[in-house]
């Protein structure tokens, strides 16, 4: 079982930065996959970047391909995700989402949610 808690989040104008972190407690956070998702108003939940337990393999879709990246801290039990040239359509609540054993597509694949943290890019 993994506990999940975000932060990082916040107001920044369009072309900046961003990064988020999840801290992590459980056991079996090391054999874990990883994922970040978000959430805007009136839209689904959609998975932008997840990270596989070792860290070997990762996942962005194109919206976020070469702005965003995902890693992760075994020893220090936490997953980040840093975001660069921000767009106001980047603006959403963004989640971290721990499974097992692999990267999944789906946020109803995922078993371990934490409360999210706001994410506000303005133009």
């Amino acid at each position: 079982q993994v506990q999940l808690v975000e932060s990082g989040g916040g107001l920044v104008q369009a072309g900046g930065s961003l990064r988020l972190s999840c801290a992590a407690s459980g056991r079996l956070f090391s054999r874990s996959a990883l994922a970040w998702f978000r959430q805007a108003p009136g839209k689904e939940r959609r998975l932008i970047a997840a990270i596989d337990w070792s860290g070997d393999s990762t996942y962005y879709p194109d919206s976020v391909k070469g702005r965003f990246t995902i890693s992760r801290d075994n020893a220090k039990n936490t997953m980040y995700l840093q975001m660069n040239s921000l767009k106001p359509e980047d603006t959403a609540v963004y989640y971290c989402a721990s499974r097992t054993p692999a990267i999944a597509a789906e946020a109803r694949d995922y078993d371990y949610w934490g409360q999210g943290t706001q994410v506000t890019v303005s133009s």
